[in-house]
């Protein structure tokens, strides 16, 4: 019996948006880092790029459980000296909504080239409308 290992130019991409308003962000991050690596399809092999294109809309719109919008801290280091910043998700949502998502799908994919790979077919926007019509995209629920 012969293993099965991919190529990555036999997979076929779909489409899928995920609507994240009034949604959990550790559950739309966790669906699309799913989608994203291809985890649900048969011919799922770690070292290749099986995935999917995944569009998430109303970013601006999630939730988050438990006392989070408070108490968790986003931080970011610019590289220079004192260049320490840290954010709250509420701080966050105000200036760019789209990286809580961003933030929380790149941390459940490796760290490697195959994950900077990956995460270059995440589209994250902040409101309802994304230019991505002609993909045809096909709407998911979550649970």
């Amino acid at each position: 019996m012969k293993t099965f290992s991919a190529k990555a130019e036999d997979v076929d991409r779909k489409w899928y948006v995920i609507d994240a308003a009034d949604q959990i962000l550790g559950d739309v991050a966790l669906r699309a880092a799913n989608l994203l690596r291809g985890k649900g399809k048969p011919i799922f092999t770690p070292h290749v790029d099986t995935g999917d294109f995944v569009v998430v809309i109303n970013a601006s719109k999630v939730r988050l459980s438990g006392r989070k919008e408070e108490q968790k801290i986003y931080h970011r280091y610019s590289g220079y000296v004192g260049g320490h910043h840290e954010d709250t998700p509420r701080t966050l949502r105000e200036r760019a909504p789209e990286r809580m998502i961003e933030f929380a799908v790149k941390g459940m994919i490796p760290r490697n080239r195959l994950g900077r790979q990956i995460i270059k077919k995440l589209k994250v926007y902040a409101g309802a409308e994304h230019p991505h019509e002609a993909q045809s995209p096909e709407a998911l629920e979550l649970a």
